[in-house]
């Protein structure tokens, strides 16, 4: 089977979707291909115009259902193996009824996935003749507590993004433009281990003070300040995402004590982390020493995001939320200082959270560190 988890593993998700299904009192919940179908039976893929879904009732098994034509991709995961049931299909015929069927045939309260498009959520509101609610609450839970197997695929994935942090400096100098620099580092993300390169961001000088700079043809120059933010999926599907600041040269003394506060507020946030501590503590630990300093009108953005089969997902590490964190619960530490015109900085690590406080998945230098000349 081409799934990176034993069947076991997708058992035990399954089981607990099912269990949350029943807890949210939904009959069902409707899941299209995606990060959520990834995650519950290891089928990868995009929505397209004939339905794939995994049908989920409170009672019964799981079905899934999907075109004749892509039915041996989908046995060769965990459908396969866990010998779920399948409905198929061909063009002309009714997918809309088969989910129907998997539900029992009526459903007087049932979710989607919110990757589910209108193009299917449309035609199976109009043959259950009820009004979709997002399932979005049963996936969030399931995802956002990982298990023993996720963790270690993270720590797989922050490996690998530390040994390409590792390489920047050597590829960081001036008379390079970003685009050059970045080309070579997503060269490394393959050839540190990942499976795919989901994004790189070179951003010197004025171009660090946007946060979602990615590159572009400037040349890079003697004392700029450069900002490396990189990430990718190794093979299993699980993320990496990490930030380190650089300086190209010498940089300014106020600008090196200004970043040496930023690198103290995050690991104020890090040591913030812990069981019953709330998303918008951990967040608030890096904002009061960033204000403490006058730079509170700098940090733009939430100090974290989950991560796991994406990017970005549960927790959000923001201010306004009041989530307790769990054991398990896995996201970035990242807060940024960004002065519009001038240069820009992040600092950003993996955590996962343990019984008594959390572990750092990325280990490369937070200080400032120079690169070539």
């Amino acid at each position: 089977m081409s799934t990176p988890f034993p069947a076991s593993v997708y058992a035990a998700r399954l089981d607990r979707a099912r269990a949350l299904t029943a807890d949210a009192g939904l009959d069902a919940i409707v899941v299209g291909p995606g990060p959520d179908l990834a995650y519950l039976v290891g089928v990868e893929g995009d929505t397209i115009e004939r339905l794939t879904a995994l049908v989920i009732p409170a009672s019964g098994e799981p079905t899934v259902v999907v075109p004749r034509m892509e039915l041996a991709k989908v046995r060769d995961t965990a459908v396969g193996s866990l010998g779920l049931a399948v409905s198929d299909w061909v063009d002309g015929e009714d997918p809309y009824a088969l989910v129907t069927a998997a539900m029992g045939g009526s459903a007087a309260r049932f979710g989607v996935a919110d990757a589910l498009p209108a193009l299917h959520v449309v035609p199976l509101t109009v043959r259950l003749d009820v009004r979709p609610e997002l399932a979005t609450p049963v996936l969030r839970e399931s995802r956002m507590i990982k298990d023993a197997a996720e963790v270690a695929e993270l720590r797989r994935a922050g490996d690998a993004i530390d040994a390409v942090h590792r390489r920047v400096p050597g590829l960081l100098r001036a008379g390079r433009t970003e685009r050059e620099v970045a080309a070579e580092i997503a060269a490394a993300l393959v050839e540190e281990g990942h499976r795919t390169v989901e994004f790189v961001i070179v951003a010197s000088g004025p171009n660090g003070a946007d946060p979602h700079h990615e590159v572009s043809d400037r040349v890079i120059q003697d004392g700029d300040v450069v900002v490396v933010d990189i990430g990718g999926a190794v093979p299993s599907g699980y993320n990496s995402d990490s930030t380190r600041t650089y300086a190209v040269g010498t940089p300014d003394p106020e600008v090196a004590r200004r970043i040496a506060v930023l690198v103290r507020a995050q690991q104020a946030a890090v040591d913030a982390v812990r069981p019953g501590v709330t998303a918008e503590q951990v967040d608030a630990a890096a904002r009061d020493v960033l204000a403490s300093e006058g730079l509170a009108d700098a940090f733009l953005h939430r100090t974290g995001h989950g991560i796991g089969v994406t990017t970005h997902e549960e927790p959000y590490i923001a201010p306004g939320n009041a989530l307790p964190l769990r054991e398990g619960m896995a996201f970035s530490i990242e807060p940024g200082i960004y002065f519009p015109g001038e240069w820009g900085s992040r600092i950003e690590d993996i955590v996962v959270v343990t019984a008594d406080g959390c572990t750092n998945l990325n280990t490369t230098p937070h200080e400032l560190t120079t690169a070539g000349s």
